[in-house]
């Protein structure tokens, strides 16, 4: 669970730590001698993933906004960008069209853009002095959207209007979103992961498990009504395959797979994901069939050495 601030999520968290442990799901690799673990720096302290839906991974920092870079097939890795203080780094997303990197801020109201190769910081849009949580992004044709998960608006980064897809980066564009419709704010972290699905949104509220269809023109909120299973601490989404949704409930140390219908109102959970190297995971991305999971190990104080990882799920 994201809370305030780094250190209110160690005082928060300890004690608090998960002891659910199962057999590794399907986990063989799509490539011979590919790691089932992809080891980050030590000290890293890990939120957000993110792939380029070929072969390298980015993950973000919370602690400092750093980025670390990490290839897929050989579990190798680099410093992408140098971390610093006041920044943080919490959800992630790649933009395929425009070869950029996406990073929400977090408890610094500020979305980033980096160069996916170099690292270097493009861009930097801010949104104010509220009390702000900005989570988790996603970019699509219209703009960039950020769920705050403090307040119930979405952050966001209008592209410049046309029917191509521009790529380039509007200067002043940010902007807030207000919703309205069904999504109720409640105590706590409400809106965090945040996926495209044809022209709407879907965010998983974390403390309720509630999942919205949200209109991007709008703000309308929809609930799309799940069953067969909770969402509840719900953190990071991925799209898989034909209407498959992957959220991740941190806290349970698990993902759980949800089969929407076309209009988007239901979803039916058919599987539960669990590892044994899960420990609070916060961020889930995917390269083909492959699921790759950050840990941020909320439940364990962070310390230069503290190791962190991801785990790499072969799903059939």
């Amino acid at each position: 669970m994201r809370l305030f601030s780094k250190s209110a999520v160690v005082a928060a968290l300890s004690g608090v730590v998960i002891t659910f442990l199962a057999m590794p799901a399907q986990t063989e690799s799509p490539h011979r001698g590919a790691p089932h673990r992809i080891a980050l720096p030590d000290g890293f302290q890990p939120e957000g993933i993110t792939s380029d839906g070929r072969r390298f991974l980015y993950v973000g920092s919370l602690d400092d906004g750093a980025i670390w870079r990490a290839d897929s097939r050989t579990g190798g890795g680099r410093l992408l960008a140098q971390g610093r203080e006041p920044r943080a780094a919490a959800g992630m997303e790649y933009d395929r069209r425009c070869d950029r990197l996406w990073v929400a801020g977090a408890e610094t109201h500020r979305i980033r853009v980096h160069d996916p190769v170099t690292g270097e910081r493009l861009r930097t849009y801010g949104f104010g002095a509220n009390e702000r949580f900005v989570n988790d992004l996603v970019v699509t044709r219209w703009g960039v959207f950020a769920t705050d998960s403090m307040n119930k608006v979405l952050l966001v980064v209008r592209f410049r209007e046309g029917r191509q897809y521009r790529c380039d980066l509007p200067p002043r564009s940010a902007r807030t979103l207000k919703l309205s419709g069904d999504l109720v704010m409640q105590p706590g972290f409400n809106l965090n992961g945040i996926v495209r699905i044809k022209r709407s949104l879907v965010s998983v509220q974390t403390n309720t498990g509630n999942l919205f269809r949200i209109n991007p023109f709008t703000g309308a909120t929809h609930r799309i009504r799940i069953r067969g299973g909770s969402l509840v601490n719900g953190d990071g989404i991925e799209r898989g395959r034909n209407g498959l949704l992957y959220v991740v409930r941190n806290q349970e140390d698990r993902i759980v797979a949800v089969q929407l219908n076309k209009g988007l109102s239901r979803g039916r959970v058919v599987s539960k994901i669990a590892d044994t190297t899960f420990d609070v995971p916060t961020g889930v991305a995917r390269i083909d069939d492959t699921l790759f999971v950050v840990n941020a190990r909320f439940g364990t104080a962070p310390e230069p050495d503290t190791q962190y990882w991801i785990t790499r799920i072969r799903r059939r």
